[in-house]
């Protein structure tokens, strides 16, 4: 092969185009190019959300009317989120003041849609942002004039990101948004598209002969159709049929390597969904229930021990 067929970096020139996909992907275009200004995607991990935005960049890169800010780090300070857009549109300057910060981004967003050009706020990562900063980014879809919006604003993240815009506090910024994609895992015959074209673009002669249609199924078995489990999986599989000088893949060798991955550990879901408020009541239940337990021990080893006085001061008697 002249490549690594499953390295799980977001590489564009691997990007498998199935419908989902081609969707959300015009979808993002769409909303730039039309300045429609809040567009969000979201998909649960490995589902290729950051590949396809690497794909949108590389095409508005080839635009010489198009600038943008990409944020992948969501863990920021309403400040620190508006001096990172501020520096990666190359802007001058670092102050602290969040008003200054807010004009500046103003001023230059309003000057290149003078001059007919776009600016684009891309977030990866978005599940992480604070409700401040999504407040923050409210505020900057107000840069518009009669016809469209000046800013266009991407948010990518994961299903969480639909519960947060789902929360009363953020109903304005809901109904801002003029596009919104969601990307599912890839069923059976997708996965298979997907291994056997990543082969052919390595430069494999005959990849169905390295992947057999027994070995894919269980690679789907497995990864259950997410693109970053596939690309671990068959990744490995590629090593480890070599060491044992096999020509392809067997099932055997996908299990194995599902196995040493713990890909079938599942992650108790029942605890991430709760609340952290039914969580501490749990704890302080279960706290409860602990302090109860030692006053039953404490009052059974006292009347174990009333007993035993009382048997020691019947002969007495």
């Amino acid at each position: 092969m002249k490549r690594h067929p499953f390295e799980i970096t977001p590489d564009p020139s691997f990007l498998f185009p199935t419908g989902k996909h081609n969707e959300a992907l015009a979808a993002l275009y769409y909303g730039v190019r039309r300045h429609k200004g809040f567009v969000v995607l979201t998909g649960e991990v490995g589902t290729g959300k950051t590949l396809l935005l690497r794909c949108l960049l590389q095409s508005l890169r080839q635009s010489k009317d198009v600038a943008y800010a990409y944020i992948f780090n969501g863990r920021l300070s309403p400040v620190e989120f508006l001096q990172y857009i501020v520096s990666d549109l190359g802007l001058p300057g670092t102050s602290k003041n969040k008003g200054e910060l807010l004009l500046q981004i103003a001023h230059y967003v309003i000057s290149r849609s003078q001059k007919h050009l776009t600016t684009v706020l891309v977030v990866d990562e978005a599940h992480h942002l604070s409700s401040e900063i999504l407040e923050e980014i409210r505020l900057l879809t107000n840069l518009e004039t009669a016809d469209e919006k000046l800013l266009q604003i991407l948010l990518v993240g994961q299903p969480e990101l639909d519960d947060t815009l789902d929360s009363p506090g953020l109903r304005q910024l809901k109904q801002r948004i003029a596009h919104r994609s969601h990307l599912v895992p890839l069923d059976s015959d997708e996965t298979k598209g997907y291994i056997l074209r990543r082969l052919h673009l390595a430069g494999s002669p005959y990849p169905a002969a390295l992947f057999p249609p027994e070995t894919i199924a269980a690679v789907y078995q497995h990864s259950q159709g997410l693109p970053r489990l596939i690309n671990t999986i068959c990744e490995n599989a590629l090593i480890a049929a070599y060491s044992r000088q096999m020509r392809s893949v067997s099932p055997d060798i996908i299990d194995d390597i599902a196995t040493d991955f713990r890909l079938g550990v599942q992650t108790a879901e029942v605890e991430q969904k709760k609340t952290p408020g039914e969580l501490d009541v749990r704890k302080a239940a279960q706290t409860l229930l602990e302090i109860y337990s030692r006053l039953q021990a404490e009052q059974a080893r006292e009347e174990e021990l009333k007993t035993r006085v009382m048997r020691v001061r019947v002969p007495e008697s």
